[in-house]
Order: C-alpha cells, then sequence, then structure tokens
C-alpha cells in the first residue's frame, strides 16, 4: 500500500555537553524536492530530538554535533527548519523552498523519490513490489491516457548476493484506491479492470478512463520470502510504456510473512520508500527503486 508516516528516525552518534543550545547555521541545499536530503549545519546538534519544516516533522539521522542529515517531508512549501532539543530549538536563517517537477499533479502522495529512514522491523521476512499510475487531468487528451506494463521484477541484496525473488510478465493484480484524498479509507478500492496485449505479452492500464482513482498494482505471483541472511535492501525494476497523461511510480512493501493481510499503513507491511515519477515516452522505460544503500548514503 502507497501510504507512509513521517517518524523520528534518528542515530545518536556523540554525546556533547548537557546543556548546550542548539543553534543552526546553514542548510544545504536551501531548495528541493519532497524526499531529497537536507544537511543542517550548526552546533550542539547532538541532543537533537526532532526536526521540522514548518509544522511537518521530517525523519532525520544525527551525523555528528554540527551536522544533520533530513528528509524532506511531503505537503510542505516553503518553511523554516527547527532542530528541537531537551533545552530548547533552534531555527535556519534561512527558509527550505520545496521545489517539485511541475510536471507531477500536486494531489499526488509523494511528489519525489524517498528511501524511508526507518529500517523494517526484525521480525519482517517477506516483501512485496507495487507500482502506481495516475492520469494527468492537465494533459489534452487525458482520457485516451495508458501505461502499459511488460514485466515486473524483483531481487534482494542477501550476504553480498543479489537473488531474484519476482519475475513476472504478461499479468497483474491490483486494484483502483481513492485518489482525492490519496489513498484515503485505508484499503477500500473497485476492482482494476485489465486490458491484455496477448501479441506482446503485456498488462494495458487505461488510467484516462479513471482519473478518480489510483491503479495500483502489484505482481501476479505469490509475495515471496526473504532469503535467510544478512539483508543490504532490494530493488524493484517494471518495464513500462507511459503514453502521454500518464505517469508511474514504483516502490515495495516489507511484510511479516507471505500470508498476512493488510492491516493498516505500517501493520502487517512497512513501505521501503518509492521512485521518482516517470513521465511519458515514445520509448519504453525501466522504472526502478532499490532501498540498498538507505537514505543517508
Amino acid at each position: 500500500m502507497h501510504q507512509t508516516a513521517n517518524v523520528c528516525f534518528c542515530t545518536l552518534l556523540f554525546l556533547g555537553p548537557a546543556f548546550a543550545q542548539a543553534s543552526i547555521i546553514a542548510l544545504s541545499p536551501t531548495s528541493g524536492s519532497e524526499g531529497s536530503r537536507v544537511e543542517i549545519t550548526g552546533h550542539d546538534l547532538q541532543n537533537a530530538t526532532a526536526v521540522t519544516f514548518g509544522n511537518s516533522a521530517a525523519t532525520f539521522k544525527i551525523l555528528s554535533p554540527e551536522k544533520i542529515m533530513a528528509i524532506v517531508p511531503r505537503w510542505v512549501s516553503e518553511a523554516p527548519v527547527r532542530v528541537s532539543t531537551l533545552q530548547g530549538s533552534a531555527v535556519s536563517p534561512v527558509a527550505f523552498v520545496v521545489r517539485n517537477d511541475p510536471r507531477v499533479p500536486d494531489d499526488v502522495g509523494w511528489k519525489g523519490g524517498y528511501v524511508n529512514a526507518a529500517p523494517p522491523p526484525w521480525s519482517f521476512h517477506s516483501v512485496l513490489l507495487w507500482g502506481i499510475a495516475i492520469a494527468d487531468t492537465r494533459v489534452p487528451g487525458y482520457e485516451a491516457a495508458t501505461v502499459e506494463i511488460a514485466s515486473v521484477r524483483l531481487s534482494c541484496r542477501v550476504d553480498g548476493k543479489d537473488v531474484v525473488l519476482d519475475d513476472d510478465s504478461g499479468k497483474l493484480r491490483g486494484g483502483l484506491y481513492l485518489r482525492h484524498p490519496w489513498f484515503a479509507h485505508g484499503n477500500f478500492h473497485d476492482t482494476m479492470p485489465f486490458d491484455y496485449d496477448a501479441s506482446r505479452e503485456t498488462v494495458i492500464l487505461r488510467v484516462g478512463t479513471r482519473t478518480d482513482r489510483v491503479w495500483h498494482f502489484w505482481p501476479p505471483s505469490a509475495r515471496p520470502t526473504i532469503p535467510p541472511g544478512k539483508l543490504e535492501g532490494c530493488t524493484v525494476k517494471v518495464r513500462a510504456l507511459i503514453s502521454p497523461g500518464a505517469l508511474l511510480q514504483v516502490g515495495m512493501d516489507y511484510w511479516r510473512d507471505a500470508r498476512v493481510p493488510w492491516s493498516g499503513s505500517d501493520g502487517n507491511n512497512h513501505e521501503a520508500g518509492a521512485s521518482n515519477w516517470y513521465l511519458p515516452s515514445r520509448d519504453w522505460q525501466e522504472a526502478a527503486f532499490t532501498d540498498i544503500g538507505g537514505p543517508f548514503n
């Protein structure tokens, strides 16, 4: 399910003076898209308990007493950055300006790609790739917009080796989820109408016929189990042909196991993140997402 929450995930690397007052000197960069990384430079930042962009909480990591890395949350436009500590708070000398790709509609859940800063719980042993396709009603002729899917592939890196867990073509599963507001009412959805092109072994999503819905799809095969060993992360690849007036984003969720049902955001599933939006092209594209390396590397 394409939903996520801003949660505080921080690593304390240094314990400085107990009563020092934090201060912010600079942000780098001072503008960027949702999901991008911002370096906060200052003094006595080691005891930070929260980072906010305006009123929106951001995930962050303390790198040193002089530096914090934060992820720009969604639904922010222009706002100062605040670092809170037990001794008080510090505010950036300039506001951070969110500049999203104007080709992405304003109503989407995340306008830029991101990797969840919170790792999946240790007890989660399954993973599922997903994609979401939508129509852009600002584009003339959007009623005919389509996203054609040729294949979906999921691999995970375990003990330093890439293991393919899903490699499907010609079929999908999925549903039509509420778009306004984005994925409202949780798992409520309508049946997704699939069209198949047997000659090319592809699935056609006619997103222009239901612009009020998010076309949320996943593989036809069963949810795979991650092999035992040290997991570095997983990678999603979706081969797609995106027509004018359509957009595509891909990502994945970790799950408790291969059989548990969806039970609310961060219940039985934990979103790993999502790709940037893929835009129309005359050529086939490989839409991809990976959480290998994490959000702060």
